[in-house]
């Protein structure tokens, strides 16, 4: 939104931005395809914009109508042989990316910045590309791809001779030789292009994907749109606020504890959050501590008022947090909502019943020592420990069955309100659906306008 208000200036900044939320334009394509003489730029250019049904600029486009004084300007000192000034480019562009496609479906400007100067006057108007590619060749290849170019003049689009000559007859008969593509012109053109280079490369920085011009054109399209359509590399600050949710058994708690201790997020279990609430002995403690004697499920908006109060505390800004326990059905999670707790990354740990019975229906503990054990997968070492272990009498069969069929019964209207929701298949060790959903939180997801 920033971004949009450096660039376009608009005298009433509210009804600019009310009218580029209703746009959602914030995802457009914002790229600019640079390269030497030759490279393909234009076509790669053009192709892009059809393809991404987006706005295609230009020098040609710029000076294609007299829709702005500048371009007049500009045309002025072309038609004279003289050097365009960058501010003059810069103004012209300006004023192209204000028009309404341009807002709406995005840009992808074609050979511009030329310059260090006028790449630095793009910063300071806020003309900020997301991808910028800089198509590369050797000299010698990009000197004999010039020499056989040639321009549709209703068009305006690019063939060539050896590479790519047009099917259509007609099309063949009005296509005429460009100026400026002699061997002896193309050769300024590129070592005007390589003074050049350098600055503007120093402006980009690390936006810039730089890809071989000198393959066949399929290819090189290829690896163009797979780059613009990558989101791009931000350094701005992300702070993961996760939720987890899932059926009992299927991980949610260690794998919060392994998200925490690797990303220093702040761990925020709810049934936890209880207790710790009913041990401060607080009038709110106590409120909950009647529930709990009771055995009724504490009341929901008791658990947002304190679900609230944890996320609103500093380190929960700063660090972010995983939440996991909350909430259970669609009701909770519009409560979560209404009180402002919106997670940027929702996870669901899907696991099949059998296996959720497997996993809890095992576990003993030894009165004794303290020591848990489940009798598949870590079975007690003695026959004496073995025979005095307990079974806790909430993984009993009947007790385990109420509650995973009390989640499935729910989980599917909680599943359609995170519409974003990433489904993790848990039935896998831990350490590879930690895996998995360390690669979700550190890349980012693809554009949507669903969730919430």
């Amino acid at each position: 939104m920033l971004e949009g208000l450096l660039m376009h200036k608009p005298d009433d900044p509210i009804s600019f931005l009310m009218k580029q939320l209703l746009l959602d334009n914030y995802e457009v394509p914002k790229i600019c395809i640079l390269g030497p003489p030759a490279s393909g730029k234009t076509a790669i250019a053009m192709w892009l914009g059809k393809l991404l049904e987006t706005t295609y600029i230009s020098q040609e486009t710029l000076l294609a109508s007299d829709w702005s004084s500048l371009a007049g300007e500009v045309q002025a000192h072309r038609d004279a042989d003289q050097k365009i000034p960058d501010t003059l480019w810069a103004g012209l562009i300006e004023e192209r990316l204000q028009f309404q496609d341009s807002i709406a479906t995005g840009w992808i400007i074609d050979g511009l910045p030329e310059t260090r100067e006028l790449a630095r006057i793009f910063q300071t108007k806020g003309i900020l590309p997301k991808h910028v590619v800089v198509l590369y060749a050797p000299d010698t290849v990009l000197i004999e791809r010039n020499l056989g170019k040639r321009v549709d003049v209703v068009t305006g689009e690019v063939y060539h001779t050896t590479f790519d000559w047009p099917t259509d007859e007609q099309v063949s008969l009005r296509l005429e030789l460009p100026k400026g593509i002699s061997e002896l012109e193309t050769s300024r053109r590129l070592v005007e292009y390589h003074q050049n280079y350098p600055g503007i490369l120093l402006s980009f920085g690390k936006s810039v994907k730089f890809i071989n011009a000198d393959q066949p054109f399929a290819d090189v399209f290829s690896q163009v749109l797979t780059h613009v359509q990558t989101p791009p590399r931000t350094l701005a600050p992300f702070s993961p606020r996760i939720l987890l949710c899932g059926p009992p058994g299927s991980g949610k708690s260690l794998q919060a504890a392994l998200l925490a201790q690797k990303y220093g997020l702040v761990n925020v279990s709810c049934g936890q959050m209880l207790k710790e609430a009913v041990a401060d002995e607080t009038k709110l403690g106590e409120l909950i501590k009647s529930y709990f004697d009771s055995g009724w499920p504490v009341a929901d908006n008791i658990v947002i008022k304190l679900l609230s109060s944890r996320l609103n505390r500093f380190d929960s800004y700063v660090r972010g947090w995983v939440v996991h326990g909350f909430p259970k059905d669609e009701d909770q999670a519009k409560l979560m909502k209404s009180a402002n707790i919106v997670p940027n990354r929702v996870f669901f740990l899907d696991l099949t019943v059998d296996t959720i019975l497997q996993r809890l229906c095992h576990r003993k503990l030894d009165p004794v020592t303290g020591e848990r054990y489940h009798t598949l997968f870590k079975p007690a070492a003695s026959k004496e420990a073995n025979e005095r272990l307990l079974v806790h009498p909430r993984d009993q069969e009947e007790a385990v069955k109420s509650k995973v069929e009390a989640y499935f019964r729910l989980s599917s209207d909680l599943e359609n309100f995170f519409e974003d929701a990433i489904i993790i298949n848990a039935d896998q060790d831990p350490q590879t659906v930690f895996e998995y959903l360390e690669s979700y939180i550190v890349n980012p997801l693809p554009n949507t306008s669903r969730g919430f």
